[in-house]
């Protein structure tokens, strides 16, 4: 009866945390992120402004609306069924495009995002559990294309880097989705070239 108790507290916490997470990106996409104020989105949210800021002021807000995308991201990738495998340039674009277009599609809150991670002053799983998500996808690739396991992870942390300097500068407004995609699979060519023919 107490674990029961405890886990529903636990539920109802998590319940309010996705509220407030929804009434914030809500918020931030149709108002911008600086319009936007915690009573705004505790009202949105049907809690009140200490609730909101429990979960986290708008920066910590902001950090968890892109992690939670971003690791949906990998749990939908995950979950797809294999499919056929093309070029390792090919399949490197492709674990990286859908990060490149959800960075796109609202450059201003995508800056915004950037600025928090350059500020430094919150935490954020992209640097963290959600890195060696990706870096550990892209070296699987990279092992698929004939490079031994110490390559494909050193090519993997290295193109890792370099998706990230991709949506910085996407985000920076620099480079469109078209452009974001093009770069990094002309700067992915182009390592996979200087190694080998693996493409």
């Amino acid at each position: 009866m107490f674990s029961e108790h405890v886990q529903s507290r636990a539920e109802q916490r998590a319940s309010t945390e996705t509220q407030v997470l929804a009434a914030a990106d809500r918020l931030f996409r149709e108002q911008g992120y600086e319009a936007t104020t915690v009573r705004a989105i505790a009202a949105a949210a049907g809690v009140s402004a200490g609730t909101v800021m429990s979960v986290g002021d708008k920066a910590r807000l902001l950090i968890h609306i892109f992690d939670g995308r971003i690791r949906t991201i990998h749990e939908e990738r995950a979950a797809a069924p294999a499919g056929t495998w093309g070029s390792v340039v090919d399949e490197v674009v492709a674990l990286v495009e859908p990060f490149v277009s959800y960075f796109t599609t609202d450059l201003g809150l995508a800056r915004e995002y950037a600025s928090v991670l350059v500020r430094g002053t919150h935490d954020s799983a992209v640097f963290t559990e959600l890195a060696l998500h990706l870096v550990g996808e892209l070296a699987q690739t990279l092992e698929r294309a004939g490079l031994d396991a110490e390559r494909a992870a050193r090519g993997a942390g290295a193109l890792y880097y370099l998706y990230l300097g991709v949506l910085m500068a996407a985000s920076s407004g620099a480079l469109d989705h078209d452009a974001a995609v093009q770069q990094f699979r002309s700067s992915v060519q182009f390592a996979i070239d200087s190694n080998g023919d693996h493409a």
